[in-house]
């Protein structure tokens, strides 16, 4: 699939200047350093307070699609991620299908982020409008400053625990397991909505045109991401649940962490955690619409989506212009409209089949890699088809609503891509006739 623009005898092509750190950084923050943090509550009331083993099933369980993301990215290393690698090594309606429904959800990151919907909106896209060296910068100054957050949350913690416990074996061990209120459909529960908290480590193989010697760095990138936030999430909840009384009640499930923060830290941490959380609200709601922008693109230069608009390149910062403007757009609309319950729902629906289609994918390309290098396929495709399994559970434990609504969107892609077909055999008919 080609990646270049030809205007005015001229050639437009992405401009390769992300470098292995930028994409890591990138990944991070498109997920959030503080991502388990909005979902604690939630996760905790469901998973009946086994947060932490909910998160660390949750990385279990995307590390397999990690490694199916790697496997894919480095025999395609050019952009496009899901919808690529369907359409490479299966079937381009398929890989429509796949790209359809991840470009929901890296649409709906940003919108979900939009609590102050024409700011929210607006900044995302005179960011991303900068150009991608521009985000880079952003996503490190972004990075550094959670980074001084959560370090300053891990102390607080630990000194409210140890000033206020004599720290039995039992306590420290409640986080992770309490045999009084384990109930395994409740940790799968749990760890369904705790899968949110990766989502987004794909993103950084939409920008493998972008990237220097993408082969090599975003297979390791996807991982390292993948990893740096699982560890990073554990500590943040394990710590979290220490410092509240097990069994008490939240002021409120959406707002659990900053009272958490609140009692380990006084009013100074609380004031600074809500101002974490806004900036990590801005930092993945820019960088999934950049990663969204960069989806379309290449489903526009594949012929998936019609090429002129989606397919387009400013000639000057060298970015799909079109695309930024479209999702900016639909991000301003959408958070008028949508709830951020239901957004969220939808986010993991749209991922969660995109993840599938990735893991099935990896699958088949060892399957048929046998006969090149001979070697035993079957270790990646036990993985593959692992990640495929746990993303199928995940995705049944979603609700109703969510997938009712993420089917009505399904189905209006295949809508517009039967759509798009006619009017393309209609021409191809007509060319001949003439």
């Amino acid at each position: 699939m080609p990646t270049e623009l030809h205007r005015d005898g001229q050639t437009v092509t992405l401009k390769r200047s992300l470098r292995y750190r930028d994409l890591i950084l990138y990944g991070i923050i498109l997920i959030q350093p503080t991502a388990p943090m909005p979902v604690f509550g939630v996760i905790y009331q469901e998973s009946r307070g086994h947060v932490v083993m909910a998160i660390l099933f949750a990385l279990v369980a995307m590390l397999f699609t990690a490694y199916s993301y790697g496997r894919m990215a480095r025999a395609y290393p050019k952009g496009g991620s899901a919808f690529t690698y369907v359409s490479e090594e299966l079937n381009p309606g398929l890989g429509y299908i796949t790209g359809w429904c991840m470009a929901m959800d890296y649409i709906l990151n940003p919108l979900i982020c939009a609590m102050w919907v024409l700011f929210f909106a607006g900044l995302f896209t005179i960011l991303n409008l900068r150009g991608v060296e521009t985000s880079a910068r952003i996503n490190s100054a972004v990075a550094a400053g959670l980074g001084v957050v959560i370090i300053l949350f891990v102390v607080a913690a630990v000194r409210y625990i140890f000033h206020l416990h004599a720290g039995s074996f039992a306590f420290y061990m409640n986080p992770i397991y309490n045999r009084t209120t384990f109930s395994a459909p409740a940790v799968f529960r749990g760890t369904s909505i705790a899968v949110l908290t990766y989502i987004g480590f794909d993103g950084i193989s939409t920008l493998s045109d972008e990237a220097h010697d993408p082969a090599r760095t975003i297979p390791r990138a996807i991982i390292l991401t993948c990893l740096i936030t699982g560890v990073l999430a554990s500590i943040e909840v394990y710590l979290a649940q220490l410092v509240w009384p097990r069994g008490a009640a939240f002021p409120d499930l959406d707002t659990a962490y900053v009272a958490i923060a609140q009692r380990a830290g006084g009013p100074f941490l609380f004031a600074l955690m809500n101002g974490a959380l806004l900036i990590a609200t801005i930092g993945s709601g820019m960088a999934s619409q950049l990663g969204a922008a960069r989806l379309l693109f290449a489903m526009g230069q594949d012929g998936a989506l019609p090429r002129r608009f989606f397919g387009a390149l400013n000639p000057t910062r060298r970015i799909p212009q079109n695309n930024v403007l479209l999702i900016g757009a639909i991000v301003l609309v959408g958070a008028l409209a949508m709830s951020y319950q239901l957004g969220t729902e939808l986010l993991n629906y749209g991922a969660l089949l995109a993840f599938m289609g990735v893991n099935v994918a990896s699958a088949v390309l060892a399957w048929r890699a046998r006969r090149i290098d001979d070697t035993s396929p079957w270790l990646p495709i036990v993985l593959s088809l692992s990640g495929f399994v746990v993303c199928f559970f995940l995705w049944l434990n979603l609700g109703v609503t969510a997938r009712w609504a993420g089917t009505v969107w399904a189905t209006l892609g295949i809508a517009l891509w039967l759509l798009r077909r006619k009017q393309m055999t209609g021409g191809s008919q007509l060319r001949e006739r003439s």
